[in-house]
């Protein structure tokens, strides 16, 4: 399980990993690569916190091979070095999947049914890019990095995402003082020269939509 404390200084959302608005944020590691992926293995780190309003969240990753080439919303950003956090806010309904390229660029759906088809998944909701906007989003790459940058660099990405877009999909949120969450949070790089797959808690195969494997996360009272 992983704590959200609350914010006792709202996030400046300028990728500032050791700022103060982030010191009091449990730090969580993603460490369960796949064995499809490559020999590149980048430390993926994540801190969450929340206010009244929404969710904070940064990635930082230790990385190489960084490569970043799409740039419009709802593309398939999975394919660039891309972080992931997917979240179940209530049991027995869908969940989310905000996916960020180190770019910024963003890819999010609400998804109640990931059996896979042709075009996507059984039953989800591509969430139009006019309520998109309502997350906030720091990135301390380029919005293209291409061509690839093959020696170590380190990136930030933070993220908001605020509890009115949840509900609007999900059902009111209600008080979030004490509530669990299902989540996951991933790392990726599908297209890039040296592809891996990293998850927080473990999959047992290569599919990050699997929410029954999903961990938990429970916002401090």
């Amino acid at each position: 399980m992983y704590t959200v404390k609350a914010a006792k200084k709202r996030p400046e959302l300028q990728g500032l990993w050791d700022g103060p608005a982030w010191s009091r944020a449990d730090t969580l590691e993603l460490e369960s690569f796949r064995p499809e992926g490559s020999e590149n293995r980048p430390k993926t780190s994540v801190r969450l916190l929340y206010n009244e309003e929404g969710i904070f969240g940064i990635f930082r990753v230790d990385d190489r091979y960084v490569r970043c080439v799409h740039t419009r919303y709802g593309a398939p950003v999975y394919k660039d070095s891309c972080v992931e956090f997917f979240v179940k806010p209530k049991p027995g309904k869908g969940y989310f999947n905000f996916e960020f390229n180190c770019g910024g660029a963003l890819l999010c759906s609400y998804i109640t049914n990931p059996e896979r088809t042709a075009d996507g998944f059984k039953e989800y909701v591509l969430i139009p890019e006019s309520e998109g906007r309502v997350v906030g989003i720091f990135h301390s790459m380029p919005a293209v990095v291409d061509p690839e940058i093959t020696e170590p660099v380190t990136w930030t990405l933070e993220f908001f995402i605020p509890f009115s877009l949840l509900g609007k999909y999900a059902g009111p949120i209600g008080d979030i003082h004490g509530q669990e969450w299902a989540a996951n949070f991933y790392k990726c790089g599908d297209e890039t020269s040296h592809p891996h797959w990293v998850s927080w808690r473990p999959l047992p195969q290569l599919n990050f939509h699997m929410p029954e494997y999903f961990g938990t996360v429970r916002f401090a009272g």
